[in-house]
């Protein structure tokens, strides 16, 4: 079984043939970001009014602007602090409205909203951004911290095959069962690498 990392590389170089004809466009990688971004929101909306399957082609279209972004501006050398905090900003929103949908969908299309569907939900929202919290925090003292299961490429199409089975029974509660659970796990993984890197580190000198 490929390790994951290969598996993420892979999937960044199906992205590589759009690049060239994206620069031709003369788009810059942050229109790219909104238009991610946007497209998120309107996945989101369909999400919220019990569009599942639909959503879930859309959710998978908004990733794959999420990987364009950053392709375009390695690709022309278009790589700034701000292009990177704004991208990690709205990556961290859209995931949220996304989640955010899905609690609205139990809530309005269901008499009875199912708890475990609320509870993962509910879960998610708090595990996904721990995730890359983590990794944010770790950059800002000097570290790298790539590290993890479940990062967000993993989130994003385990979100979109779970809408895109919603009407399979319990499809979708167990895709947020595996968000929650492995947002989790994977905290735990680079909050463990972290605490073990600076660890190691000498004290600053007084």
């Amino acid at each position: 079984m490929p390790k994951l990392t290969e598996v993420r590389k892979s999937a960044y170089q199906l992205t590589e043939p759009l690049v060239p004809l994206l620069e031709k466009t003369h788009i810059t990688p942050t229109t790219l970001t909104w238009l991610g971004f946007a497209i998120s929101l309107g996945a989101a909306a369909l999400i919220a009014t019990g569009h599942l399957i639909i959503a879930g082609v859309v959710v998978l279209v908004s990733g794959l602007f999420d990987m364009l972004d950053g392709a375009l501006a390695r690709h022309t050398k278009q790589v700034t602090r701000s292009g990177a905090v704004l991208d990690s900003t709205l990556d961290r929103v859209s995931e949220a409205v996304l989640l955010l949908a899905v609690a609205v969908y139990y809530l309005l299309f269901f008499a009875d909203p199912p708890f475990l569907g609320i509870l993962f939900t509910s879960l998610a929202l708090m595990g996904s951004p721990l995730v890359s919290y983590i990794r944010a925090k770790a950059e800002a003292i000097g570290l790298e911290c790539k590290i993890g299961l479940f990062t967000r490429p993993e989130r994003v199409v385990t979100l979109a095959v779970g809408l895109l089975a919603s009407r399979v029974d319990f499809a979708l509660v167990t895709v947020l069962a595996i968000i929650a659970v492995l947002s989790f796990v994977t905290a735990g993984q680079r909050l463990r690498y972290v605490l073990k890197q600076t660890r190691k580190q000498p004290p600053a000198s007084g």
